[in-house]
């Protein structure tokens, strides 16, 4: 389903642009700008393994930053499978490898998301505000109007599916009170409930933290390396080389909204937004304002490919080392 959501999205980027140009335009890219950005990525990969080790120590385990890189990054080779799979896959790598509680780490990359989709609603808000006339009027007329209009369109139905959803939840709530002394006795409760607890321990992590500026630092790091990642391929294109740098944060934060999209990688999504933001704000020709969401996003998509297969081919080697060592 996601899937096909993204597909259709995708039609919608291309369905009006000359295909044969695209494809043109994409070959004769200058790859050197696309060179560069791969070192942007795998930096902000590497912050991010950072990062998440100051969690993971947070909770009082050691974990390499060679391994939580790796593990990083076949997760990132899971989400383009399917979304948010990376999250369960990266934990439960590193769970097997390191013998760290699989619910603790998996609290702890939820603390570092909710974390990191602050930073980008803050992002957003800010490139709104300081850009009113432009991305505001945008923001504006091709997102919330239609939206308040399609709902104000549809009040009753809407309401009346969030009050069957609240009487769904009390009924749960109490139904749960009541079985909850039979309940215990099942050997699954203890189970679920250990569970829940390892999770909320990961995710007060971020509440917890012994080195806080550490964490506030990479997080800069993991940021500012997106920015560079999405800034220098504006070079890469004749007709986006003439965009600034507070263009190239405003691509970030519209075009990340693409990849929060429940859609594999974020495809036809991401494709959508930065279309949208480079043809309707900065007069990009549309088919170019195409291909250059195509060439970055598959370019880090290969990437992201490469370097996630050679992270689980190291994992695979570590394990075997580790086995042999014990026979």
């Amino acid at each position: 389903m996601f899937l096909f959501i993204g597909l259709f999205l995708l039609w919608l980027v291309f369905r009006k642009v000359d295909l044969h140009l695209v494809i043109r335009q994409i070959l004769n890219a200058n790859y050197w700008w696309i060179l560069l950005s791969f070192v942007f990525g795998i930096i902000s990969h590497i912050a991010r393994a950072i990062r998440w080790n100051i969690l993971i120590n947070s909770l009082g385990y050691k974990t390499k930053t060679s391994t939580t890189f790796y593990a990083v990054m076949i997760g990132y080779f899971a989400n383009m499978a399917l979304p948010r799979l990376g999250e369960i896959t990266r934990c439960g790598v590193l769970s097997k490898k390191d013998k760290i509680p699989f619910d603790s780490l998996f609290g702890t990359v939820v603390a570092e998301r909710v974390f990191d989709l602050i930073i980008l609603i803050i992002l957003v808000i800010g490139v709104i505000v300081f850009q009113l006339k432009l991305v505001g009027g945008f923001v504006d007329d091709r997102i919330f109007t239609p939206l308040f209009s399609k709902f104000s369109n549809n009040v009753f139905p809407i309401l009346l599916i969030l009050f069957i959803l609240l009487l769904l939840l009390i009924i749960i709530f109490f139904l749960f009170r009541y079985f909850k002394p039979r309940l215990k006795e099942k050997s699954f409760y203890s189970k679920i409930a250990e569970f829940i607890s390892g999770f909320f321990d990961g995710l007060k992590t971020i509440l917890k933290l012994k080195n806080k500026s550490g964490f506030l630092f990479y997080t800069f790091v993991i940021w500012f390396m997106y920015f560079l990642m999405t800034y220098v391929v504006f070079n890469s294109m004749p007709e986006t080389s003439h965009l600034t740098i507070i263009d190239g944060i405003t691509v970030l934060a519209i075009g990340s909204l693409g990849m929060v999209v429940p859609v594999p990688g974020g495809i036809g999504a991401f494709h959508f937004f930065v279309k949208a933001i480079l043809y309707e704000l900065y007069d990009v020709p549309s088919t170019a304002a195409a291909s250059w969401a195509t060439l970055i996003h598959t370019s880090q998509g290969i990437m992201l490919i490469v370097v996630g297969v050679f992270s689980y081919i190291m994992i695979f080697l570590q394990r075997k080392k580790a086995e042999h060592v014990k026979i």
